[in-house]
């Protein structure tokens, strides 16, 4: 992801953020992802502090590298058509 342009912000934990900042472009961001067929949650306040929207995702043993290949290609697409990175 962060090869990709995105800020993954800092975490310790298998879930990853992708920051966003403005809840309205983190939730339009969701929508375009699961209409690509990637379902990945928005968060914005009051579950994240006020201009912290972000996307999470989390990578699991039972993905394959094929699943994520097309997760980053879709990520990739979305980013671009939304102007993020």
């Amino acid at each position: 992801m962060k090869k990709l342009g995105f800020d993954t912000g800092v975490t310790q934990t298998p879930i990853t953020p992708v920051m966003l900042g403005d809840v309205q472009l983190a939730s339009e961001f969701s929508r375009r992802l699961f209409d690509e067929g990637l379902f990945a949650m928005a968060l914005g306040f009051p579950t994240v502090p006020m201009g912290k929207a972000r996307i999470r995702v989390m990578i699991s043993a039972a993905h394959s590298l094929q699943d994520l290949e097309e997760a980053l290609d879709i990520f990739d697409r979305v980013g671009k058509s939304l102007g993020v990175r």
